[in-house]
């Protein structure tokens, strides 16, 4: 219950509440659930990949030891190394994001200026790490409260759109008549709406992140990935649904904060403040979820001998990596008050794709060669499919992320001239001795 509530806060967090313009304005049409869809079944064929990789390796870091496991003594360090070296960029922009959205929403409460949206994001992303500096037992209970908060405001916005009387456009269901459904035009609509909505959904594999601290590891980390995947999917499908019940996706797609002016259309502004409340707290525990769980990773490699020794420490006395949480908190709050939201959502995409993503899938292909079906006490269905799928899927979103998919290259070069530079001086440093 704890890990599937720590993977959902994660999924659902300020994503969804500020996207929904975001992928409405991209389709510009009825259409625009299809990106929706096109997130979930992306994701189930990606947590299949999780689940086999996090039953057969439960540890701190997650796809770290992935990395490593599946590439072996010679590409190994290299691929854990690289993820570890983008996971300190791309972590602190998915925190980033998270607080940005925040302070968007909190600007419905109170009006903000540029400076005071920005001050209100850095100060979110500082009450986190305080909350987090502590151990993960007090941890656990804390998320199954902020969770609560999650499953309580969808469905609120659920039940209140479906109950509304109006006369509806259906067009945009599954099914609905549209000629440009299947032309390649679309495809491409879909792609870029597609980013946003595959941002939505990350953090289903969060647990696998915490893998050691995980009871039954081999059972559990599944069953959190497969029921997360399926909750949200449901969740967010009806919940755009019985937003545009009420208010039309013309005007969705030109709210900053759609989820208030949907509340405040259906029982005024008292009741859009309440929910808007609401949406900030679900904000600030997708906040407290992905802080935990990426703080895990650089102490992960560091311990490992992979990565700077600095991030192996653990608190004195309450036995957590908080020289790793601090740096990521750090990290993520300069990046809240320098980035735009729809920039930090396309950036983090373009940094994870390569190196955690798809080689994830290929390394599932190598541990299954190298070590038959024995590999995992999880055997994802229909294999090598969803492998095929999952790269397919991950290539379809690094080309519509445009110009910011160089950059990821351009990261990822960084990392390799990096580590080959370490690596030749600790065998300099060897040689010495």
């Amino acid at each position: 219950m704890q890990a599937t509530a720590i993977n959902m806060i994660d999924m659902v967090g300020i994503g969804p509440f500020v996207v929904i313009p975001l992928v409405i304005a991209k389709v510009n049409s009825p259409l625009f659930l299809w990106a929706w869809i096109f997130g979930a079944v992306s994701s189930l064929v990606d947590g299949m990949i999780w689940s086999e990789l996090g039953a057969a390796y439960p540890r701190a870091g997650g796809s770290y030891n992935f990395l490593k496991e599946a590439y072996g003594k010679k590409g190994g360090p290299l691929m854990s190394f690289l993820f570890t070296w983008q996971t300190c960029l791309q972590a602190p922009l998915v925190v980033a994001s998270g607080a940005i959205g925040f302070s968007q929403y909190f600007s419905y409460l109170v009006p903000l200026t540029d400076m005071e949206r920005r001050m209100v994001s850095g100060i979110v992303v500082v009450l986190v790490v305080l909350l987090l500096y502590r151990n993960i037992k007090t941890i656990g209970k804390i998320s199954l409260f902020l969770w609560s908060g999650v499953i309580i405001t969808i469905g609120w916005i659920i039940i209140s759109g479906l109950t509304w009387h109006r006369q509806v456009d259906y067009s945009f269901l599954p099914g609905g008549k549209n000629d440009t459904l299947f032309s390649w035009a679309f495809a491409a609509v879909l792609g870029q709406a597609s980013v946003s909505t595959v941002y939505s959904y990350l953090g289903y594999y969060n647990v696998c992140h915490l893998g050691g601290e995980i009871k039954n590891p081999q059972k559990n980390i599944p069953r959190s990935i497969f029921i997360s995947i399926f909750c949200i999917a449901f969740l967010y499908l009806i919940m755009n649904y019985s937003i545009v019940r009420v208010v039309p996706w013309q005007d969705a797609m030109k709210s900053h904060f759609v989820v208030s002016t949907f509340m405040e259309k259906i029982y005024g502004t008292r009741a859009a403040s309440v929910a808007t409340m609401l949406v900030l707290w679900i904000a600030f525990a997708s906040l407290f979820a992905v802080v935990l769980g990426y703080s895990r990773v650089p102490y992960a490699a560091a311990a490992d001998g992979h990565f700077f020794p600095l991030f192996a420490k653990l608190h004195p006395t309450r036995n957590f990596p908080y020289i790793s949480l601090l740096f990521l908190g750090g990290i993520g709050f300069v990046f809240s008050l320098l980035f735009k939201l729809e920039h930090a959502i396309k950036a983090i995409l373009a940094m994870r794709i390569l190196v955690q993503f798809i080689a994830q899938s290929v390394g599932v292909v190598l541990l299954r060669r190298r070590l038959g079906k024995a590999a995992s006490p999880y055997k994802m269905w229909l294999y090598p499919l969803p492998v095929i799928l999952s790269v397919f899927f991950w290539l379809f979103v690094l080309f519509s992320t445009g110009r910011l998919a160089l950059y990821g290259l351009i990261l990822s070069g960084a990392g390799i001239v990096i580590y080959f530079l370490t690596e030749a001086r600790k065998s300099k440093d060897r040689g010495l001795l």
